[in-house]
């Protein structure tokens, strides 16, 4: 279906990201896990409003959604085909090699036979011939890397999908990746309070990959009525959950952020970040929390 773009359209603002050399993307993308059931398990409670909730994302301008055979499972992406298919102009990325066994349980598995077999299912719940950015979603430590990426360039090479991601990787694991095949994008856990893959965002940024952090607005005990990020929020007139993704925008060309969220609301509260540009001195103030001092702040709030 063709959806109608909101004039502006606020996630141009924060402009754009090169996967690969060619597949150009806004670099605030929506992260589709949120819009299934409680513990990623099941259908949500309103499905209606799942699919008015991506709707609206791309109405606001952005053209990659992140999702994973694994949320549901299955349920993100069948919702995102009955929102969005055929996808004029939006990217829709997906993984696999997490399996379920009931609601926040999460299991690697990186059998080639079954990534292939993932692959198969999600091209058919998504409607398309071929996944542009399709992602292992973990290394399954008792395997091969190049057992379970060799899977992934099979895939590619027989046309259905198109470019390779990582998820939750070292620097030395991908690099061991890049050996095997081109690597365009990692995701993994990034924000104002969790920074431990700042070696690898460094690395992505060097290298020419893309890097999409997950959880991307993770404030904690900093937003809370007297916590350092809500002073900051409140001088500069917005709200935390923005500041966490115009920083995380400020902080590299490479990032990505894919924030999700089942509300309109606040669809539109995190697109609207991309047109915010943060003030040195408060970059400067941004850059400087971290988890010491949500620490610091819960201690004296106990």
């Amino acid at each position: 279906m063709s959806l109608e773009r909101t004039a502006g359209q606020p996630v141009a603002a924060g402009g754009t990201c090169t996967l690969g050399g060619e597949l150009t993307v806004n670099r605030m993308g929506f992260g589709a896990m949120q819009i299934t059931g409680p513990g990623i398990w099941g259908p949500p409670a309103d499905e209606d409003g799942a699919v008015a909730v991506l709707r609206k994302a791309v109405s606001l301008g952005v053209d990659l959604i992140d999702t994973a055979d694994s949320y549901g499972p299955t349920i993100s992406e069948e919702l995102i085909h009955r929102a969005l298919h055929p996808y004029d102009n939006v990217v829709i990325a997906t993984k696999a090699g997490l399996t379920r066994t009931g609601p926040d349980k999460w299991h690697a598995l990186g059998d080639p036979v079954y990534l292939k077999q993932q692959c198969e299912l999600s091209l058919r719940r998504l409607g398309v011939e071929a996944i542009e950015l399709f992602q292992l979603h973990r290394i399954d430590a008792r395997l091969p890397l190049a057992d379970q990426l060799g899977a992934l360039v099979e895939l590619q090479q027989a046309g259905k999908i198109r470019h390779i991601g990582l998820s939750e990787v070292t620097v030395s694991q991908l690099q061991q990746a890049q050996a095997i095949t081109s690597i365009v994008s990692v995701q993994n856990r990034y924000n104002l309070l969790d920074r431990t893959s700042e070696p690898v965002l460094d690395y992505c940024e060097g290298e020419g990959i893309g890097f999409i952090p997950w959880f991307p607005i993770a404030t904690g005990a900093l937003a809370d009525a007297e916590g350092p990020l809500r002073a900051i929020a409140d001088s500069t007139g917005h709200t935390p959950a923005q500041l966490a993704l115009a920083w995380l925008l400020a902080r590299s060309k490479a990032m990505l952020p894919i924030p999700g969220t089942k509300s309109l609301e606040h669809v539109q509260e995190n697109c609207d970040a991309a047109l915010i540009n943060l003030a040195p001195q408060v970059l400067d103030q941004l850059s400087g929390l971290s988890a010491v001092d949500q620490d610091r702040h819960s201690a004296g709030s106990r």
